[in-house]
Parts: structure tokens; sequence; C-alpha cells
């Protein structure tokens, strides 16, 4: 685990507490991302996944885990990204919005780490369109920056409840 801290250049991240922040840091594209370990509930390989019919768009599939069907997303159209095929380094990370499991597809998990809020600035004026108000901040790290993710926000209630039918009918 990675205990990175940089110094504070403002305070603003303090809508997010005080206590450090736990994210897993994952790479999609060349764009580093977190999001909070309290709503990750696993880390998987890449496994192969069966397709739905009339499944929601974005969705790739659902995978078997240990009797729970999960649909799987590909973050990389999820961002607008063009899809790629997946590597020996992608991962599926699996999530808990609103209640539902979900899967992302995302190229390289790359640790855990802890963050001082305090290095969290607020979205940059130019991340305020329809699809980047799940952004919750970006931290400025030594190396590099990192997008940290809002899953509830992510996700719409419309697309959970399509997906979640969508899964129904693959069980």
């Amino acid at each position: 685990m990675s205990n990175q801290q940089s110094t504070p250049s403002n305070t603003s991240g303090s809508s997010l507490g005080t206590d450090p922040l736990r994210l897993v840091r994952f790479r999609v594209g060349e764009e580093r991302f977190a999001v909070d370990i309290l709503r990750v509930q696993e880390i998987n390989r890449m496994m192969s996944l069966t397709q739905m019919p009339q499944s929601p768009p974005g969705v790739n599939g659902v995978i078997n885990l240990r009797g729970r069907i999960v649909p799987v997303i590909d973050f990389r159209t999820r961002m607008g990204l063009e899809a790629t095929e997946p590597s020996d380094s992608s991962r599926i990370i699996v999530v808990n919005i609103q209640g539902s499991t979900l899967g992302f597809i995302v190229d390289e998990v790359h640790e855990v780490l802890q963050i001082d809020p305090k290095i969290v600035d607020p979205s940059p004026s130019i991340a305020t369109s329809a699809d980047s108000n799940y952004i919750r901040g970006v931290a400025k790290l030594d190396d590099s920056l990192l997008i940290l993710l809002d899953l509830d926000r992510m996700i719409s209630d419309e697309t959970l409840e399509n997906i979640g039918a969508a899964a129904k009918l693959a069980a």
C-alpha cells in the first residue's frame, strides 16, 4: 500500500472530511482514477463475459461471481473513450452503487492508497458537463493528478434499473 501525501495548496478538500481517504487507484487510457475502497467489493482478473440480449447501452455482459449475476460495464466507453480489447493487465472492479452490484472493466489497477483530503480540489470548471458531475474532485499527488469518482452519480437510477432487469433475465 502506498501512503502518498502532498503539501496542500488550499483546504478545498474539506468537504471530503478530515480523515485520510482510502482509495483504489486505477488507470483507464492515460487517465488515473480512484474510488473509495469501502465501495469496492473485489477486484478480479479479466474473465469471459456472458453476452445479454437487449442489454442496456454500455453493458458488455455479465459474470457469475459465486452464484451472483453481476453486470459488467466497460469503463472506457462510459468515459467516452474508444473501446479496446482487454489486456493481461485489465481488471474488473466490482463495486456497490446504490444497492446494486456492478463490475467495471478498467485497463489496470495500480494500488490502494491513502491521501489527505486537503490535497483534493473540486472538479475543474471545464469539467461541468452532465457527464462529469460524477467527479468528486482531483487530487494532486507528487507524480500525477488523480480523478476521484462519485460512484452514486456515475450511473443514473434509470440505468441501474435497466441493468438490474437485464441481469435478472440472464439469471
